[in-house]
Order: C-alpha cells, then structure tokens, then sequence
C-alpha cells in the first residue's frame, strides 16, 4: 500500500521509494532518465504516457526537494551495477565454462 508524501501525485510506494501515484514509476527512474538522455518533462511523458505531464512536474519537484538523499541511492545502485558486472566479467558464464572443460573453446 503507497503512503502519501504531501506532493501532489507522489506516494511512497512498500520499500519507502517515492513513485507517481497510482503506478510503479520511481522518482529515481525520471531522474536517471531527464539525466542520462537530456529529456525534457514533456519528453518523459512522451516516454511514460501513462503518467500526466502534472505527475511528471511533480516528480521533479520532489526530486529537487529531495535531491541529496535521492542521488545518493542512485549513486549506490550505480556501484551495485557496477560490482555485479565487474563480478560477471571476473568468472566466465557456466556455459563458457562448460565448453572449455570439453575443449571446445
């Protein structure tokens, strides 16, 4: 169950991250987006018509209100991605390994 945050069209959804109401769009999720292509709110909500272009102002909003706490948990999602790949370029796949055990790589 989402839990009100007093923005308008902004809820916490059951792990305590913020979402547009009424769907499972994370804040972080625009933010990342707005960030890494450049877009626009009206380009996200071309990119998420299922949020209004209202819900989309008011999730960068929230995020600009919240920007300290909220890059931080992008930042630490960014290490975990970055540990798991690091970690399966370390080992090769058990295929790969499979095939070199038959001497077939």
């Amino acid at each position: 169950m989402a839990v009100e945050t007093g923005y308008p069209h902004i809820a916490l959804d059951e792990s305590g991250r913020p979402v547009i109401a009424g769907t499972t769009l994370k804040i972080i999720e625009l933010v990342v987006e707005k960030l890494a292509y450049g877009w626009s709110p009206e380009e996200l909500h071309l990119q998420h018509p299922y949020a209004s272009l209202g819900q989309i102002h008011a999730a960068l909003a929230y995020y600009w209100d919240h920007a300290e706490a909220l890059d931080r948990e992008i930042a630490e999602q960014l290490k975990r991605i970055e540990a798991l790949q690091t970690s399966a370029r370390a080992k090769p796949s058990p295929l790969i390994a499979r095939l070199r055990a038959q001497g077939l790589l």
